[in-house]
C-alpha cells in the first residue's frame, strides 16, 4: 500500500539567524529610543515641580501661613529630586548602552572632580552626619577622562556609600598611581554586600538579595552606570566587600 505523502516541515529558525538578530537589534533600539524620549519628557515637568517647591519652601514671596505648608513643600522638593535623579540615570543607561554618550577625554584633576561631587551631595552628607575623608587631598593625580563622566562616577559611588553607611560614620577616599593608571578607591563602613551578589549589582535594575540592598529605595542603576562610564573611558570598576568591612569601590582610569 502506498504511503500518504507528507508535506515537509519548515526548518526551524536558528537562534542566531540573521533574521532573529535583526529583530532583536530593532527591539533593543526601540527600547532605548523610548527610554530617551520618556526621560526627556519627564524632565520638563520635574524641573517646574522642583523650582516652584523651592520657592514655596523658602517663602520667597511671603509667609505661607501654617508651618506644615513649608514642611510639605520641602517633601515635594526632596521627592522631586529623587525622581529627577532616577530619570537622569535611566537616560544615562540608554545613552551608554547605545553608544550615544558624547565623551570628551582630557586631563581631569581628581581633586577638583571630588570637590564637585561632594558639594553636590552636601545635604545628604549633613543629614546623615557623615564625614568624607579624602586622603592626600590637594595632591591627588589627574586622569584622562570626560569631565562630566568623571563627576558622575564619583557622585554615584559616593551616593552609594552615603546610603549604606551608618549615621555618623566616615567615608574614606584615596587615589594612587598604578603604572599607567590611577586607582580611585571609595570605602564605606556599612555592613557590606555578599560577594555572590556583586555581579548582579553591576547589571541595570538588579539588586542583591540581602537586607542591605532591600531596605533602601533605588532602581539599581548607580553601579551599572559607573561600570559603563569606566569602560567607555578606557577603565574599569572593581567592587570588594570583605565580611564585616563595608564595601570598597575601586575605579581604574588612565593616568593623564
Amino acid at each position: 500500500m502506498a504511503q500518504a505523502a507528507h508535506s515537509p516541515r519548515p526548518a526551524p529558525t536558528a537562534p542566531d539567524s540573521p533574521e532573529r538578530t535583526r529583530a532583536a537589534s530593532a527591539h533593543e533600539d526601540a527600547r532605548r529610543s523610548f527610554l530617551r524620549m520618556a526621560s526627556h519628557e519627564l524632565r520638563t515637568p520635574l524641573n517646574s515641580i522642583l523650582g516652584f517647591s523651592e520657592i514655596l519652601e523658602s517663602e520667597l514671596y511671603g509667609p505661607l501661613g501654617a508651618a506644615q505648608y513649608k514642611e510639605y513643600a520641602g517633601i515635594i522638593r526632596t521627592s522631586g529630586q529623587r525622581l529627577l535623579r532616577l530619570v537622569n540615570q535611566v537616560l544615562d543607561i540608554a545613552r551608554l548602552e547605545s553608544g550615544a554618550m558624547d565623551l570628551a577625554l582630557a586631563p581631569e584633576p581628581v581633586d577638583h572632580a571630588l570637590d564637585d561631587a561632594v558639594e553636590g551631595l552636601a545635604d545628604e552628607i549633613a543629614q546623615r552626619r557623615l564625614s568624607i575623608v579624602i586622603h592626600g587631598r590637594g595632591a591627588l593625580p589627574s586622569v584622562q577622562a570626560d569631565a562630566r563622566g568623571l563627576r558622575n562616577i564619583l557622585a554615584n559611588l559616593l551616593h552609594n556609600a552615603i546610603t549604606f553607611s551608618p549615621e555618623g560614620a566616615a567615608i574614606e577616599v584615596c587615589a594612587r598611581v598604578a603604572g599607567g593608571h590611577v586607582d580611585i578607591a571609595i570605602l564605606d563602613h556599612g555592613p557590606g554586600v555578599d560577594p555572590v551578589d556583586i555581579p548582579r549589582l553591576l547589571q541595570p535594575f538588579e539588586q542583591g538579595e540581602d537586607a542591605l540592598t532591600r531596605r533602601i529605595e533605588g532602581a539599581g542603576l548607580g553601579l551599572p552606570i559607573v561600570q559603563l562610564l569606566c569602560e567607555a573611558m578606557g577603565g574599569r570598576l572593581k567592587l570588594a566587600s570583605p565580611p564585616g568591612a563595608g564595601l570598597t569601590a575601586i575605579v581604574r582610569l588612565p593616568l593623564a
